[in-house]
């Protein structure tokens, strides 16, 4: 097999810039065969846009079934992910999702188990990842450039979205349609990449608002504090509702302190480890000398077209995945950990009680009352996810 047969479940913002991707060449081991929506309108639109050259479902099954595709894409509402996914391994395909895995861990869990399952290939769409800074940042952390770690702070702010935007459909910033607001929307790559570099925190307190800066009933403005087992800490940071918003990214640890701000890495690099010299010095107000290092800067990264061409390799070649779809259940569970906490008012250990959780949520849609009056209806992904 020289390309991927691929399908594409959902054709609103993202699964459109998917086949955008495929048929203007940027991913050339994918072959883009079959696309699906259960809007006509939808399908009309991908007919436009992709003639003849392709066949069109309405329903995901009936594509899975059809012999036309070996691969699919979902880039549907959050809370179908696992679901389609799940079908699409029993029709023996290899799957790649949209960010989030799903809304709550106990139905990714499945996905995960049906994946393992299969023994097909398994991806999501963690573009972030192929963001040389954060690479860099993981591996830095990795190889024990920094020493043991301390702290680790994100400030990410610059999700501003205005009201016209949760407004723009009944399934937008909704427990029933989204499932949460910043957290399951914009936030699932900077939660992926926070325990991609430091690993899993073990427990939570967490400080949500909920409808504080817009008409909604799903959070835009949070706080959390994470502990560890080594005894560092860690502080996140995230809304909707700031502009000029921040993103920056601290790690310190005990060979100083990684800052990661404005497409640019800067490594404030101790000469020795801070707990050797303090274990030596004897004066009041001495410190370790620190060396400044601007080792990268980058406003590019491959994005998304470097998840797909990554996960074609995996299929065709055996290439591991940069974005193991089995891994995204580890942010979301950070996620449903922020919420938990800020639900209960309580500290949350891990790994978190899923039925709990579970039960929780499904109270916060039984006993919404809020009420949209949408300006349009738009059942999509977020397509910005550039962060």
């Amino acid at each position: 097999m020289d390309k991927l047969k691929f399908g594409i479940v959902g054709m609103g913002n993202m699964g459109s810039g998917h086949a955008r991707s495929i048929i203007e060449g940027r991913t050339p081991r994918i072959q883009l065969t079959a696309v699906c929506d259960i809007r006509q309108d939808r399908l009309d639109n991908a007919r436009k846009l992709l003639g003849d050259s392709v066949k069109y479902f309405k329903d995901a099954e009936e594509m899975y079934k059809s012999g036309e595709i070996d691969s699919v894409i979902i880039c549907t509402p959050h809370y179908d992910h696992p679901s389609l996914a799940i079908k699409a391994f029993e029709h023996n395909l290899h799957v790649i999702t949209e960010k989030p895995a799903g809304v709550y861990t106990k139905q990714v869990r499945e996905m995960n188990e049906a994946a393992a399952k299969s023994g097909k290939v398994f991806g999501i769409m963690y573009n972030q990842r192929t963001n040389p800074l954060y690479q860099k940042v993981r591996e830095l952390v990795q190889i024990g450039e920094l020493g043991e770690l301390k702290r680790f702070i994100w400030i990410i702010t610059d999700w501003y979205r205005p009201q016209a935007y949760h407004d723009s459909g009944e399934w937008r910033s909704t427990w029933k349609g989204e499932g949460g607001g910043v957290l399951i929307n914009q936030c699932p790559h900077n939660l992926d990449l926070w325990q991609w570099i430091t690993g899993m925190p073990t427990k939570i307190r967490s400080f949500c608002h909920f409808g504080k800066h817009y008409k909604i009933d799903v959070e835009d403005d949070v706080t959390a504090y994470f502990e560890y087992e080594n005894g560092a800490t860690g502080i996140f940071i995230t809304t909707t509702a700031e502009v000029p918003g921040t993103n920056r990214l601290e790690v310190t640890g005990d060979r100083g302190k990684i800052v990661v701000e404005n497409n640019k890495l800067t490594f404030y690099r101790t000469v020795e480890p801070i707990s050797e010299f303090n274990a030596k010095n004897k004066t009041q107000f001495g410190q370790p000398e620190v060396w400044k290092c601007d080792v990268l800067e980058s406003d590019k990264s491959e994005q998304h077209i470097g998840i797909l061409n990554n996960f074609a390799s995996a299929v065709l070649d055996g290439t591991p995945l940069l974005a193991p779809g089995e891994e995204g259940i580890h942010g979301l569970e950070i996620s449903n950990a922020i919420h938990l906490s800020t639900w209960l008012d309580e500290w949350i250990e891990f790994p978190i009680n899923e039925d709990l959780y579970y039960e929780k949520l499904k109270e916060k849609i039984e006993t919404s009352t809020f009420v949209k009056n949408p300006v349009l209806d738009i059942m999509t992904e977020d397509i910005s996810s550039t962060h």
